[in-house]
């Protein structure tokens, strides 16, 4: 049997061509996830490893990474790093230099005041120049180090980026306005934010102190020890010199390597994960065209399985042979889809740190032997199942029955079995979709979506007749016998018409639950942002970091501003614990009326200016607060006080959670403490003039932004825009699986209906009548798909949408009547272009041939 099923494959390798490259493609989705994320993991090891290499133990400050606050939002007034603690460090017999370091973020503006990088990579630092004047952390390419206030470094990709040469006056900026200093150098770093497409700008130790901290403070100390010390004992000797504290932490650098690798496992992990999904996706469609292919197949081989039945193979015998020639198409289609997958890795690497400038760490291409074993297991595995029912039908013919007639057609009972199930499924689903959208339960709606899908799918030859019907009498209109034979040939075997619909259906489902989600979110966004915020201009740090304090004085004299409000949050503790923390955004009480819509459900709408909070309806909700309610606080300064609530608010995207009066906390926040962001109205309203006011007022610096309602609305749109298409991107080999299975059907239908094509045009069907007759049989299909999957994908964006309500601001479902028009346009072109090559088979077949064909 085996033999035969080698001959069989080889006999039908045209046949099978389709469901291999199905196959070929989801593996290829796998292996290549797998050895991109493989390489990258590698890579990044390989660089992480560099930063430690001459670290033997690091003692960190954890508040001054933090600004003066712990993990819990506490106020933190432990222990400090200065010079006299390098120094005694220093002193320790393993120890032969440390290093004091000073990091932030400075952000470079180009020559046009552009910023150089992305906001949240732009690293700001210290060179301690050594004996010989540089610093080994950052070998000089030209020139030297910063010495004092007036003077920075770069590294060589941001110079470069920037047209800097040394000597040239670079401007650059912190959270304040912007500092103009002299470039002395450029440097090399290894650095991955850097190496990444960040920037990474040093300055005097001096300088970097009272940007990032405060005089004489250090937020790290880098040991390099003698030769023959061994890091754990010299660790044991620092913690004893370092200052003892919550916030002083002291490890080997093995240890943070160690850390940084773990992290960088769990990042590609989740990168792994989250593509792997959409491999699975792809390959769950190519189950659709295996089942399809190889049930077409069983079906024309009746007569040849009956004819083993007779001489004496068992069911057994019968089955295992389908599943070998199923084993076999598998593991071929899976080499073949490893070897396009390490080639994808490849070339998507070469993409990302080619045209899109990705700055991947360099590092050779990881093939590992668990990516060959699970690329090839996962390809074999999914042509098995997907083959095993066909394979039980191919036993289950009786002999005679099988040499009677060239296909079987399913039973009342198994029809009627099926559409129970299906229908079960399906009211399940939807069931489970309404209670999880009534009652805003993601996981509920999830598991609806699951059933429901199943159901369709269950149901969809049942589904198919009058789908398909609805289109009969415009084909008949139009395109006359053709139309009409294509409509009949759609409907003809439902099982099949289904199986192949259903693969492209899931691909619409999933495109267009998105689309609609995202139109949904996109419109919220968009609502609230003009409903909820006042202000004709809102100025912040474009990397989520804090305002200089400083900056809001200068606005408020920039020219053309009539009034503007603070926003800063300030942690005020109820409790003892880290978990009895509650986050205050403070604003100006008397204007801040003007700059937000502010709609009080309970309480007081002038609650602020009586020195009292108001709290948003969700978080009220949430925590149990109501109106009257008074909170003992411990300020961040240690000061303790009891603040009342005095009102509860609409939901309000500008204003989220706990609003309080900044001359209520203010006072009580750490000195120095920044702002979130400043609330700006104009005079004569949103103007030009008043935006280059502000952006005067706040030094050009380039970290800084200063936006209106429609920028901020373009930024929405814009990140949605980008996740979206990333989403359609990573659908798109389903999609194209799908036109495979297309093909695939279209293709052996006309080889199994080849004598009948024979007699339409030994009768007077002319070749243009076949081709049409083909593509338009296609294009049912392909519609049919697309319609169930329109409206899937609508009904489970619906549901999702609904749990999302507590969440967005008069969230109401959007579907855009543009793009799912374009969806169902899609469609048509997908079944008419994966027709032509069948239609072109048909039109061409020799009549009598044909005719004579059994």
């Amino acid at each position: 049997m085996f033999r035969t099923a080698l001959r069989n494959v080889l006999a039908h390798k045209a046949r099978l061509l389709m469901t291999m490259l199905a196959v070929m493609f989801g593996t290829a989705f796998v292996a290549g996830t797998l050895v991109f994320t493989d390489t990258l993991g590698s890579a990044l090891r390989s660089q992480n490893s560099k930063s430690y290499t001459d670290i033997a133990v690091t003692v960190s400050d954890r508040e001054a990474a933090g600004r003066g606050y712990d993990n819990g939002g506490k106020a933190t007034t432990g222990p400090v790093l200065t010079e006299e603690t390098r120094k005694a460090v220093a002193a320790l017999p393993g120890a032969a230099e440390v290093r004091g370091v000073v990091s932030g973020f400075a952000g470079i503006a180009d020559k046009k005041g552009a910023l150089i990088g992305n906001g949240f990579s732009t690293t700001g630092t210290n060179y301690v120049p050594g004996a010989d004047g540089t610093d080994p952390r950052y070998p000089l390419v030209e020139g030297r180090g910063p010495k004092d206030a007036t003077e920075i470094a770069l590294d060589t990709k941001t110079a470069d980026k920037g047209g800097y040469r040394v000597g040239d006056t670079v401007r650059v900026a912190v959270n304040g306005p912007v500092m103009e200093l002299k470039l002395t150098g450029t440097l090399h770093t290894n650095d991955p934010r850097v190496v990444a497409g960040g920037s990474l700008a040093a300055f005097d130790t001096a300088t970097a102190q009272q940007l990032y901290l405060s005089p004489g403070r250090f937020a790290e100390l880098d040991v390099k020890s003698k030769p023959g010390t061994d890091d754990t004992a010299l660790l044991t000797a620092v913690k004893q010199a370092a200052p003892q504290g919550d916030n002083i932490e002291a490890k080997t650098g093995r240890e943070l390597s160690d850390e940084q690798d773990r992290m960088i496992k769990q990042g590609t992990t989740m990168l792994s994960t989250f593509l792997m999904g959409f491999a699975g996706i792809a390959l769950f469609v190519g189950i659709f065209i295996i089942a399809n292919t190889f049930t077409m197949l069983v079906a024309q081989r009746t007569k040849e399985l009956a004819l083993l039945r007779a001489v004496g193979a068992t069911r057994r015998q019968i089955t295992r042979s389908v599943k070998v020639e199923a084993a076999l198409v598998g593991l071929t289609a899976s080499v073949a889809g490893l070897l396009a997958g390490i080639g994808i890795a490849a070339g998507l690497k070469a993409l990302l740190n080619g045209p899109m400038d990705a700055n991947l760490p360099e590092g050779p291409l990881v093939v590992a032997p668990t990516t060959v074993v699970a690329a090839i297991a996962v390809g074999v595995l999914v042509t098995l199942v997907a083959a095993w029912l066909p394979a039980r039908r191919a036993s289950r013919v009786a002999p005679v029955a099988a040499m009677s007639s060239g296909d079987q057609p399913a039973t009342q009972k198994s029809l009627a079995v099926r559409n129970t199930i299906g229908l079960l499924f399906t009211l399940a689903g939807a069931a489970m979709l309404a209670a999880g959208a009534s009652g805003k339960e993601f996981k509920l709606v999830g598991a609806g979506a699951g059933a429901l899908l199943i159901g369709v799918f269950v149901l969809t030859p049942l589904l198919s007749r009058p789908l398909i019907a609805l289109f009969a009498p415009l084909l008949r209109a139009v395109y006359g016998t053709p139309g009409k034979l294509a409509q009949e040939n759609a409907i003809r075997n439902p099982r099949r018409t289904a199986a192949t619909a259903s693969a492209l259906t899931i691909g619409v489902t999933l495109i267009t639950s998105l689309t609609v989600v995202g139109a949904t979110a996109g419109e919220a966004l968009d609502k609230a942002t003009a409903s909820d915020l006042k202000a004709d201009y809102v100025v912040a740090m474009q990397n989520a970091s804090l305002l200089s304090p400083e900056v809001a004085t200068q606005i408020a004299k920039a020219p053309g501003v009539s009034v503007i409000s603070t926003e800063r949050d300030v942690p005020v503790n109820l409790g003892q614990g880290e978990d009895d923390t509650e986050w205050l955004r403070t604003v100006d009480a008397a204007t801040i009326d003007q700059l937000s819509t502010i709609k009080v459900k309970e309480g007081s709408a002038d609650a602020l200016k009586q020195g009292r909070l108001l709290v948003s309806s969700g978080r009220a909700e949430n925590a149990g607060y109501k109106v009257g309610d008074t909170l003992a606080v411990t300020y961040p300064d240690g000061a303790k006080g009891s603040l009342t609530i005095g009102g509860v608010t609409e939901a309000n995207t500008a204003l989220a959670g706990i609003v309080a009066p900044e001359a209520v906390v203010g006072p009580h926040a750490l000195p120095g403490s920044g702002l979130n962001r400043v609330l700006v109205k104009g005079t004569n309203g949103a103007t030009p003039e008043l935006k280059q006011a502000l952006r005067d007022a706040t030094g050009g610096n380039p970290l800084i932004t200063v936006k209106g309602e429609k920028d901020m609305k373009a930024e929405n749109r814009q990140m949605l825009t980008g996740i979206l298409n990333m989403m359609y991107g990573l659908l798109g080999m389903s999609v194209v699986i799908a036109v495979l299975g297309v093909v695939n059907t279209m293709a052996m239908s006309v080889f199994e209906r080849r004598r009948e094509i024979g007699m339409l045009r030994a009768i007077g069907l002319d070749r243009l009548g076949i081709r049409r007759m083909v593509r338009l049989e296609s294009l049912l299909i392909a519609l049919f798909g697309g319609l169930v999957g329109i409206a899937l994908g609508i009904v489970v964006a619906w549901a999702g949408v609904q749990a999302l309500a507590g969440d967005l601001k008069g969230v109401s479902t959007v579907v855009p009547p543009v793009q799912i028009a374009c969806y169902l346009l899609a469609a048509a072109v997908i079944g008419l272009l994966a027709a032509l090559w069948p239609a072109h088979r048909a039109a061409k077949l020799d009549i009598l041939g044909a005719i004579k064909s059994h």
